[in-house]
């Protein structure tokens, strides 16, 4: 759908701007995001760690996220 569409052009927009202000260089980039992930996690945010092995098709309506407010 556009909505759909609309949603994933700006969350790869902002993955290609978030990468490009490192340089493309995946070292920084997971640091900043393990940076990110320890801040979110001392402010009170609940970490959800991603599954061992995941289910063999993608179940839109039930994907997780990453972080979940307590």
């Amino acid at each position: 759908t556009t909505m759909t569409n609309s949603i994933i052009h700006e969350v790869r927009a902002i993955r290609e701007q978030h990468a490009a202000s490192f340089g493309f260089d995946l070292d920084r980039i997971f640091a900043d995001l393990q940076a990110r992930q320890s801040k979110h996690a001392a402010e009170g945010w609940t970490v959800i760690p991603a599954p061992a092995s995941p289910p063999p098709e993608a179940n839109l309506a039930l994907q997780r996220t990453r972080f979940a407010r307590r």
